[in-house]
């Protein structure tokens, strides 16, 4: 990110390598990281803490298990900002040049791996939430309530937090110039596994049925009566939201991952300009992902934007009814009713737009 030495002492003393490969590779970029990382920080901590109290509101409002799991995201999103962004981008590196205790930057680097694990995992049990509630709806009002939504949500950060340990030894990609190590290899590894491979391919298969499942019943919509009393582009607009924000994630993130394999395998951070240039603007987009949830909830769901605007109004009193018990309905109605089982109609085709949104970063 800027200039300054990038090879460790260690180095020096046990590779015995010549001067020139001793020479770090240049940053291209020099300031640009840190105004870009100070801009996403300013602009991401607040727009996340104004989602988190909009949340936190409609899931008290609603006793809804989805409002849960969206609050458990944000708020996985705000510690990678602060620990990633803030301590690991700008303290650390911009700041501090590295030149910190090194059992405090590995201890940072283990806390900063927990956070990501936690910001990403907890999109997978709401993806589980809204497969279930679209595609077996009956069995989804037997399991889908507050209370197991934040056993679930804490469960997921404890294995967040356990699943960091072993990133306390992950190396120092821009200082190290000895080349990959087997235990970097399987920190790597493991890295792209957690982070991208195993979730990715969670949220394309379950993402996968959902659309599925949502076509089927568009194609069987015509031929029955009870279900014209929605309309059939309400199903298009669903299923094309779905894909454009899910498809954010995967977007997002792909290149790091990419970017970190080739510097295992082919050239490392280390020696290669490129390869240095492509790991600052992967790591860039990665965090990206951290600030535009936002934004996207604010784009989908009226009740979201009806929320933050009482909220930045300092209104505090609720603007919805509540959620009332489910009643058992008709088995065609099924899948539409036990999403938005709310008395108010207006506020269950509000509720409509919010679905794609509950299986963000996912595809």
């Amino acid at each position: 990110m800027i200039e300054w030495p990038n090879v460790t002492e260690w180095g020096h003393r046990d590779l015995d390598l010549e001067p020139e490969e001793l020479q770090r590779s240049p940053c291209v970029l020099g300031f640009i990281p840190v105004i870009y990382y100070s801009i996403l920080l300013c602009v991401g901590v607040p727009v996340n803490i104004l989602t988190a109290v909009a949340l936190t509101r409609l899931a008290c409002r609603t006793k809804r298990a989805l409002y849960c799991y969206l609050l458990a995201v944000t708020c996985s999103d705000i510690l990678s900002q602060l620990f990633i962004i803030f301590v690991g981008f700008l303290l650390e590196t911009a700041v501090f040049h590295r030149e910190v205790p090194e059992l405090l930057l590995h201890s940072v680097s283990a806390a900063e791996f927990a956070a990501n694990h936690a910001s990403i995992w907890s999109t997978v049990p709401l993806t589980v939430d809204r497969y279930v509630a679209l595609c077996h709806p009956l069995l989804h009002r037997q399991i889908s309530y507050p209370a197991r939504a934040r056993k679930i949500i804490a469960a997921v950060l404890v294995l967040s937090l356990v699943s960091g340990i072993p990133f306390f030894w992950w190396s120092d990609v821009w200082r190290n110039s000895r080349p990959p190590t087997a235990l970097d290899a399987t920190l790597i590894w493991t890295h792209v596994t957690i982070i991208y491979f195993l979730p990715c391919s969670i949220f394309l298969v379950l993402n996968s049925l959902i659309i599925h499942h949502l076509r089927v019943r568009q194609h069987q919509r015509p031929g029955q009566g009870e279900h014209k009393s929605t309309p059939p582009r309400h199903l298009g607009k669903t299923t094309a939201m779905l894909l454009a924000i899910t498809s954010v994630f995967a977007i997002l993130w792909a290149p790091r991952t990419m970017v970190v394999i080739y510097h295992l395998y082919v050239s490392s951070v280390h020696r290669d300009w490129r390869v240095h240039l492509a790991f600052d603007l992967s790591n860039m987009l990665a965090m990206l992902n951290t600030a535009v949830n936002f934004f996207l909830y604010c784009f989908v769901s009226k009740p979201f934007r009806v929320t933050v605007r009482d909220v930045l109004l300092l209104r505090g009193g609720p603007r919805f009814p509540h959620r009332t018990m489910a009643q058992p309905a008709p088995a065609a109605n099924a899948s539409v009713s036990s999403l938005y089982s709310v008395n108010n109609k207006g506020w269950r085709r509000d509720s409509v737009a919010l679905t794609p949104l509950n299986d963000r970063k996912s595809l």
